[in-house]
């Protein structure tokens, strides 16, 4: 019977890594990674190409203000843009700098970054796991299973700092695995210049390193190299963040947790919902403040990694775990570093940003990690358990056993439809865009609609305000921001041109786009961005309920310059409403 040889072939890769043929081993497996990952990256590659206005929801932020690489005049005195470029870590800003040097748009060039990202985190998630566990299929299922669950999250296909966090992390982690100073150092550095919050995980996993606990007592590593990786290690990250330390922000000060609490933007509805004062579990859990342990457990099959301290424990019954590398306890030493500093983030709330970031992604890359150990390490026991039967069966035994494993490893994305989340967004006003392009490149629009979010992308033209870029935490950039929107929202529900006028002048306004439903009551009462703005939009809706007509309203035949094609979106001219305004303040008109 044909099937004979199959069993022989399946413990042939199962064993751990010996001989000659342990580099076509790794090929073998390795490409099977790769492949996977290319295939996850070009499905979203296929979407974001669907259509010429085409931007992922993150990069409307991180990546508008980067035309200036190619255009210069773009964006100029636009308050918005200079906050996000000034916030944008330094290798961020470097590697599109580069690839507009390269003539690449830093849109198109958002849209193919994911895919070097994506392939070069299947590849050092495969090089660890490998690491972890001599065995190729281990280094596989770790590549499979981080692959998938980053096609869960839209992190690296935002093409924003939070892309680097998974190969940066990873380096970090193969560095020390391998007791490599150079590549440490490397990787500290790196996660400095792209993504600094993960350096204060990898200090605390350094020092968690440095001090051992035997028979009672605490003492220092006695292992020559391994301090010698710590002391640099701690020395580059020491020298990596002194930058932050000296350098003052404009835009600060952070916001502190008690000023936090008086902006309904932290609260449930709010922009960036953080405090659920009514339900504990999702505080620690879920959002912003949360450990996020939901988000590192999706894929459901990264739960297996629970397994691993199990199977270690049970090596007659699970023999491949006697292969498993001691230094195996960096991943546990990660997930305490990991926890120490999301308490800190609470403690120092917002100093240390959001304590999400410290636990989301590290939890995400040590259970995928981990899982893909004990995938390979159940497969293994059940193919050894196999060996009693005869031959024929023996080899059907196997089929079916590591089908059983393979097909939920391998099949899980096609059971999800919305495999994988990219979170693109499609431009529906097309034509607007196109008519705002050819407007000056120094004009500004005021708008309070959804489509406002993105025309600095689509139009590339500053806008006064929009919730995308409602971004709360620099006290020196929200104060004025916040103090913008809720003059747009009096002075576009007023029935006072002068009200109008004083605020085309103070923000330097050319357009004003409104949506048929503007003006709705239903449409301001459920509109959760606008009513965090208070007390101007309870005035507002006060002035609707009233009958009050706002005296936009009186204009839009007069001053309308544009109107989309389902004509629901009309933009009004700004200096046409100057004029109409001076008019009736004129004596004539009174």
């Amino acid at each position: 019977m044909m099937l004979g040889p199959f069993s022989k072939i399946w413990h042939a890769r199962l064993s751990p890594l010996n001989g000659s043929s342990s580099c076509r081993q790794q090929l073998f497996w390795l490409s099977l990674s790769l492949l996977f990952a290319l295939a996850v990256s070009l499905q979203a590659l296929q979407e974001a190409f669907s259509s010429e206005y085409v931007v992922q929801d993150d990069a409307r932020q991180h990546v508008f203000w980067m035309l200036r690489y190619v255009d210069p005049s773009l964006f100029p005195n636009d308050p918005i843009a200079d906050y996000f470029q000034s916030v944008a870590p330094a290798g961020y800003r470097a590697v599109y700098r580069l690839a507009a040097i390269a003539h690449i748009s830093p849109f198109t060039f958002n849209k193919i970054l994911p895919v070097l990202l994506g392939l070069l985190g299947a590849f050092l998630s495969f090089l660890v796991g490998l690491e972890i566990l001599p065995v190729p299929l281990a280094g596989f299922c770790a590549s499979i299973l981080l692959t998938q669950s980053l096609g869960l999250t839209d992190a690296v296909f935002s093409g924003t700092p939070k892309a680097f966090i998974y190969i940066l992390f990873l380096g970090f982690i193969y560095s020390v695995l391998r007791k490599s100073l150079v590549l440490c150092s490397s990787a500290i550095a790196l996660q400095a210049l792209f993504y600094p919050q993960l350096v204060l995980i990898s200090i605390v996993t350094l020092i968690l390193r440095l001090f051992k606990w035997e028979r009672g007592r605490m003492y220092i590593i006695r292992d020559f190299k391994e301090r010698w990786l710590i002391y640099t290690g701690l020395g580059t990250a020491f020298l990596a963040m002194l930058p932050f330390v000296l350098t003052t922000s404009k835009y600060g000060p952070t916001m502190t947790a008690a000023q936090a609490r008086q902006f309904p933007e932290f609260f449930p509805g709010g922009r960036v919902r953080f405090f659920y004062d009514d339900d504990p579990a999702k505080f620690w859990l879920k959002g912003r403040s949360g450990i996020h342990i939901a988000g590192a457990l999706t894929p459901v099959t990264n739960a297996l990694g629970f397994l691993v301290p199990i199977f270690s424990r049970l090596p007659n019954w699970f023999p491949l775990v006697r292969h498993i590398n001691p230094r195996v306890i960096l991943l546990p030493q990660i997930l305490a570093a990991s926890l120490l500093m999301f308490f800190a983030a609470h403690v120092l709330l917002f100093r240390l940003h959001l304590p999400s970031r410290y636990t989301g992604h590290s939890l995400r890359v040590v259970l995928c990690l981990s899982a893909g150990v004990a995938i390979a390490i159940l497969v293994d026991s059940v193919l050894r358990g196999s060996r009693h039967l005869s031959p024929p069966w023996r080899s059907i035994s196997t089929i079916i056993s590591v089908g059983l494993i393979a097909t939920p490893l391998v099949c899980y994305p096609f059971w999800v439809d919305t495999f994988p989340i990219a979170a693109y967004k499609v431009g529906t006003a097309p034509h607007l865009y196109e008519f705002l392009q050819q407007q000056p490149k120094d004009i500004r629009v005021a708008s309070l609609v959804a489509e406002a979010n993105n025309l600095p992308s689509f139009a590339q033209r500053s806008i006064a305000v929009g919730s995308e870029y409602a971004i709360p935490y620099h006290l020196g950039y929200y104060q004025p921001f916040r103090k913008t929107a809720a003059d747009l929202i009096r002075a576009q529900y007023s029935s006072d041109w002068q009200t109008i006028s004083d605020f085309l002048d103070t923000y330097d306004i050319s357009f004003w786009l409104l949506e048929d439903r503007s003006f709705s009551r239903d449409y301001l009462s459920n509109n959760s961005w606008i009513l965090q703005h208070q007390p101007a939009a309870d005035e507002a809706l006060a002035r609707l309920e009233r009958g009050e007509t706002p005296v936009l309203l009186t204009a839009l035949e007069q001053c309308a310059v544009f109107q989309d094609q389902t004509r629901t979106k009309t933009l009004l001219d700004g200096d046409c409403l100057r004029i109409v305004a001076e008019s009736r303040r004129s004596p004539s008109e009174i």
